[in-house]
């Protein structure tokens, strides 16, 4: 919809410049080329007579006043959302366009139905899908690239929690269960605990990655550390290794184990419950708008279904 750039298509880049940090990443986020983004910038801060950035090794920094304009527009961002949305209402007409987008399971497992749901309840609506980790989704939402984004809160750190910026809205909180091979001594138990499974081979992401945090969290929380042994990129490098008996691993339960061979999953029991929280984000004020409060209803069924499913079809 590219919502916010109808404020000043100069305050939205200065915006996304401060997010992401260099003129080269806000052309990418912009879709401007680098040249159009400098010029903008130049323009805003003349026309202004403020200084708002300065020269910083090869690139820019914003300065204090820079920052403050960055921090203040939020209320304007806000403002126009639910003054487009109510313009839209009072006329009775709907947005052409709508940008949604999040990490890969949710794109899959939540965007993707929810698009299906969207095209067969608004035929005029195009619906556009882009899958992307959580800090991009942030970026792109603030460039004006996306109208709405789902996200693992723990992913997107910091720079989700608190941020005027943003408004969240929780979905679901998706446990991680234990992937364990089909032979395994666990494999028809209800639930397991980690302490009975501290000497096992795990499997997990490179230390440094997100998931590797969430992991590591749980086995701390238990008074463990767990023997790394294998370290992987995808879900399904990971099924295939428990598949062959390597060891085991955490999976998210919106994951799905369809298709790999001989895994099951376990739920966790005990005191150490692990999960990660995936919420739904929108540029403040987007929730004004009746598509975006539609699609939080569409995706919260969603993922209760899916959730559903999961337990339907795997334990």
């Amino acid at each position: 919809m590219h919502n916010i750039r109808m404020i000043d298509h100069r305050l939205a880049t200065l915006r996304t410049f401060a997010s992401c940090g260099t003129v080269t990443a806000t052309a990418e986020l912009t879709g401007l080329s680098p040249s159009a983004v400098s010029a903008q910038l130049r323009e805003l801060q003349r026309s202004l007579d403020i200084t708002l950035f300065v020269r910083s090794g090869r690139g820019l920094k914003l300065t204090a006043a820079g920052q403050f304009l960055v921090r203040r527009s939020d209320v304007l961002v806000e403002e126009w959302e639910r003054m487009r949305a109510g313009a839209l209402h009072a006329g009775e007409e709907a947005p052409a366009t709508f940008a949604i987008g999040g990490f890969s399971t949710a794109a899959s497992n939540l965007l993707a139905p929810l698009g299906a749901h969207l095209r067969a309840t608004r035929p005029g609506l195009q619906v556009r899908v882009t899958e992307a980790d959580p800090v991009r989704c942030l970026d792109l939402l603030t460039a004006g690239r996306l109208d709405l984004a789902v996200i693992v809160a723990t992913q997107a750190g910091a720079a989700a929690v608190g941020d005027s910026r943003f408004e969240q809205v929780e979905l679901l909180d998706d446990p991680l269960d234990v992937m364990v091979p089909a032979n395994h001594r666990v494999a028809r138990r209800e639930s397991v605990s980690l302490e009975e499974l501290a000497e096992e081979d795990w499997i997990t992401e490179a230390a440094g990655g997100p998931y590797r945090a969430l992991f590591t969290a749980a086995f701390v929380a238990a008074g463990l550390t767990p023997k790394v042994t294998h370290e992987v990129i995808e879900w399904e490098t990971a099924m295939a290794l428990v598949g062959a008996g390597l060891g085991l691993g955490l999976l998210p339960r919106l994951v799905s184990l369809a298709g790999a061979d001989n895994v099951v999953r376990v739920r966790l029991g005990g005191s150490t419950k692990p999960v990660r929280k995936i919420v739904a984000v929108t540029r403040p004020g987007g929730r004004a708008s009746v598509l975006v409060r539609d699609s939080l209803a569409t995706l919260h069924a969603l993922a209760q279904e899916t959730l559903k499913a999961r337990i339907a079809e795997e334990f």
